[in-house]
């Protein structure tokens, strides 16, 4: 048996909210839409993952979910367009990362990321 993927279920009252979060924002693509639950993904990129966290006493926020993009800048301009505001960074992590948290229509914190090259 092997794992496919991994997709995380986040409870939504808004729909079209979160659409304009996950898609207009961050560019995903619908993969599927049955009018009470929708999926967007990366199809060319996605991959099974799941990380899980210990709190940590220099971490104020604990994310949700982790999304790594391409290019961190173009997502926040994105996701500031879309309305989208974040409540942590951006900013170099020592661990290799640039990142940002905002987050998203049904509450939930999104470690927006990319690793430094």
């Amino acid at each position: 048996m092997r794992v496919k993927r991994i997709v995380p279920n986040v409870h939504a009252s808004d729909l079209d909210h979160a659409r304009r979060f996950y898609q207009d924002g961050l560019g995903l693509t619908l993969l599927m839409d049955f009018g009470w639950v929708a999926t967007y993904g990366a199809p060319a990129t996605a991959s099974a993952q799941i990380s899980i966290m210990a709190a940590s006493d220099d971490q104020a926020a604990m994310p949700d979910i982790s999304i790594e993009v391409d290019d961190l800048d173009a997502a926040l301009a994105s996701l500031r367009a879309a309305g989208f505001e974040p409540e942590y960074g951006p900013t170099e992590e020592p661990w290799g990362v640039r990142r940002f948290f905002v987050r998203d229509p049904t509450g939930k914190l999104v470690n927006v990321l990319t690793h430094k090259e």
